[in-house]
């Protein structure tokens, strides 16, 4: 445990971002998985809708480096060719 003030803060900081990044992975994760869901089961026409809020999650993550930019990219590349949208 930090003995400064400024110590103790800057833990109480920390921790609070680290909960705000692991929220943002983990919309960034469930959003791909529920894409991959719908390919697999058919369902273009949803998993199109899916497209542009899992771009718009993926990018704003690797804007905050909570996910590597490479990987946004990959991302985003990914549905947009599984679902043929420009």
């Amino acid at each position: 445990m930090p003995n400064k003030h400024a110590a103790i803060k800057d833990l109480r900081k920390n921790k609070r971002r680290a909960a705000q990044n692991l929220r943002e992975k983990i919309n960034v994760k469930a959003l791909t998985k529920q894409f991959k869901a719908f390919m697999r089961d058919g369902k273009k026409s949803e998993a199109v809708e899916i497209v542009s809020k899992l771009q718009q999650a993926s990018a704003k993550a690797a804007k905050k480096n909570i996910i590597h930019p490479n990987k946004a990219r990959r991302i985003t590349s990914m549905a947009m060719k599984t679902t043929g949208a420009k």
